[in-house]
């Protein structure tokens, strides 16, 4: 049996727990003891811990029991209790602010400054990286900064650059004295953008990779890097904002450089097919236009076509936003903050060690595994029935209220709350579109409106998303290979880490723990739109 919540009727399946239950008593002893005292002087003990005989649950709350909709994702998990809470009041469901934070203004309360600077280059290393990571005081920031790595700076007080040393092989090296606070200091929004420029934005300063894209208009800048040694094999390209277009936070990123980051994927997977299949680029040393983009999509496609062509079938897309580390040494999220986007493309087999080939994965293969066994075992497709479930939905809970998934769609696009979230807070974006040769199920099929809607439709979910607060997000393309045929889908998920939801065991058996309904947090992601938050930052 396939593990999916979605039915042939077009509806979600929602199991629910009502447990009650006996546990026998197995203790032996009895550790009786204070705990403290009420105002009144009345001694609080735990008493309740020890309990003389076996223990009954005559009711206990109400567990939700969702399958995801796809079955590699697992299951999601609903308190009952903490997720009625929510429904009374959708609003509450957001991330506050972060504080002010500077112990250089709390230092100058009692110290004068030189004192302060004294007491700076004296703390211990875990306070230093809890500083870098939360202070929001852009002068204590650049004394941080100044005290972790040299800088050349110029008559005008401000950095220019950094300062290198010589090292084995001829090469050079700044001069850091510890990487990872130099890093968290870097990728702190409040930190004065001169110094995020020489220390980790201008080209260069993170190393030699070569850029060989850019997208420059209506006020927008990105560069495309090549990554040619990379953990994604058969290299992978980064398309990061450039050093004078600066974004630190995903609700300060416009249409234009959404637009940008985008082209260059689309122009650089294109490109790839197109030199695989034989096909002449048009251009050199400029990003192709819409029309000459849409042209060679036109031309890949018919190539592809062809029995005898070989090249990579699967797109791979993914974007971290959002850094942070704490005090103990952990990183907690990307590599870094400023946007960036990654993307590779993905042969269809790999050879193996010992001689012949197998399959090379892909995430998007995983959602294929899930329509082949669909179709397998109810004679239907998968997709159909899974957006008649999302458009008919019902609450989890069978109450009164809002019922609706969706955030936000048009004529392409449906953006969206899954039933079973593998993030509390995640969303999902579908193409609803359909080519002439069935739905869309990859960029390489998607005409420039389709793109456009895939576009706007990123940039929604991570305006939402920041409107409620979220500070650090993954996202995910899980696209269907070139050449299949089987009805999937284009489908994107965005999965924000929460700090009260980090990930632990129970994550790691894919059993997902949420503390609201899916219904109620579709409530707020629309209250941020109609309540026109998206322009809020959330650095």
């Amino acid at each position: 049996m396939v593990h999916t919540s979605v039915t042939p009727a077009g509806t979600f399946r929602v199991g629910v727990h009502k447990p009650f239950y006996e546990v026998v008593n197995l203790r032996h002893g009895d550790a009786v003891g204070a705990l403290g005292r009420l105002a009144d002087g009345t001694e609080v003990d735990n008493r309740r811990n020890f309990p003389e005989h076996d223990v009954r649950e005559e009711a206990a709350r109400w567990i939700y029991e969702i399958a995801n909709a796809f079955s590699f994702r697992g299951t999601t998990y609903i308190d009952s209790v903490w997720a009625r809470a929510r429904a009374g009041d959708p609003a509450s469901i957001r991330i506050r602010p972060r504080p002010d934070c500077s112990l250089l203004q709390l230092l100058g309360n009692h110290l004068d400054l030189d004192q302060a600077r004294k007491v700076f280059a004296e703390l211990p290393r875990p306070l230093l990286y809890d500083l870098a990571a939360n202070s929001t005081d852009p002068e204590e920031l650049v004394l941080l900064a100044r005290g972790c790595c040299r800088m050349v700076m110029g008559e005008d007080g401000h950095p220019m650059g950094l300062r290198y040393q010589k090292v084995k092989g001829g090469g050079v090296r700044a001069e850091i004295d510890d990487f990872e606070l130099f890093e968290t200091i870097a990728n702190n929004p409040f930190l004065p953008d001169t110094y995020k420029e020489v220390m980790v934005l201008r080209p260069g300063v993170q190393g030699a990779s070569e850029i060989v894209g850019e997208w420059e208009k209506d006020g927008s800048h990105v560069f495309e890097y090549l990554r040619r040694n990379s953990y994604i094999p058969w290299g992978h390209f980064a398309a990061n904002m450039a050093n004078d277009c600066i974004r630190y936070a995903t609700a300060d990123l416009s249409p234009g450089d959404m637009r940008g980051l985008r082209h260059l994927y689309y122009q650089r997977i294109y490109v790839t097919l197109a030199a695989q299949l034989g096909l002449e680029i048009p251009v050199r040393r400029r990003s192709l236009r819409e029309q000459e983009l849409e042209e060679l999509r036109v031309r890949i496609l018919q190539a592809a076509a062809a029995p005898d062509a070989r090249l990579h079938t699967a797109t791979l897309w993914g974007w971290n936003f959002g850094y942070d580390f704490s005090g103990s040494g952990c990183r907690l999220h990307a590599s870094h903050q400023m946007i960036h986007q990654q993307y590779a493309m993905v042969p269809a087999k790999v050879g193996l060690t010992d001689g012949g080939t197998m399959d090379s994965y892909s995430c998007g293969d995983l959602v294929a595994d899930t329509v082949r066994a669909y179709r397998e075992e109810h004679g239907r497709d998968f997709f159909t029935d899974f957006l008649a479930a999302i458009r008919g939905n019902r609450r989890t809970d069978g109450g009164e209220g809002e019922s609706s998934l969706v955030v936000w769609e048009d004529d392409n696009v449906l953006l969206f709350v899954p039933k079973a979230q593998v993030s509390q807070w995640e969303l999902q974006l579908m193409v609803i579109a359909d080519s002439d040769q069935g739905p869309v199920g990859n960029v390489i099929e998607a005409d420039s409106g389709v793109r456009a809607s895939i576009d706007s439709g990123i940039l929604m979910a991570q305006h939402v998303l920041a409107g409620l607060g979220a500070r650090m997000v993954s996202s995910i393309e899980y696209p269907r290979r070139l050449g299949l045929d089987n009805g999937q889908r284009l489908l994107y998920s965005f999965l924000p880490k929460l700090p009260w939801s980090m990930g632990a065991f129970s994550e790691a058996q894919l059993r997902f723990i949420s503390s609201h309904f899916p219904e109620d947090f579709a409530v707020a992601c629309r209250g941020v739109l109609a309540g026109g938050q998206l322009g809020k930052t959330n650095g």
